[in-house]
């Protein structure tokens, strides 16, 4: 059983700011995706939903543990990169259904964008 561990999580400004200067973006579902190769050894998750899309905390706390959620199932077929999930202006009008498999398509997406690289 996968865990969403400490070590899981991007937390420093420096590595957001290499993923967003050097990152593939991807992009659907109400998200934008932003990966790029890691020397970790094993994949990590930044988010950035704003407020600006989902106006109350609650709304964002529920989008943030269902990338977290998702992540933490796909984490084996990730290798080590950092991924920034973001939110788009058109989030707050998908249902949980549309955001899951949104996710899904992005996960796949980028492995297979960076197993071609």
């Amino acid at each position: 059983m996968a865990k969403f561990r400490r070590a899981m999580r991007m937390n420093r400004p420096g590595d957001f700011t290499r993923v967003f200067r050097q990152g593939k973006r991807f992009g659907g579902g109400g998200l934008t995706i932003i990966a790029l190769p890691s020397s970790v050894g094993h994949p990590r998750l930044g988010l950035a939903i704003a407020k600006k899309h989902l106006k109350l905390a609650s709304q964002r706390n529920r989008m943030k543990r269902l990338i977290r959620e998702s992540f933490r199932q796909h984490q084996a077929s990730l290798d080590s990169m950092d991924i920034v999930v973001l939110s788009r202006p058109d989030i707050s009008q998908r249902d949980t259904i549309q955001i899951r498999t949104a996710l899904e398509r992005h996960w796949l997406t980028v492995v297979t964008q960076w197993q071609n690289s």
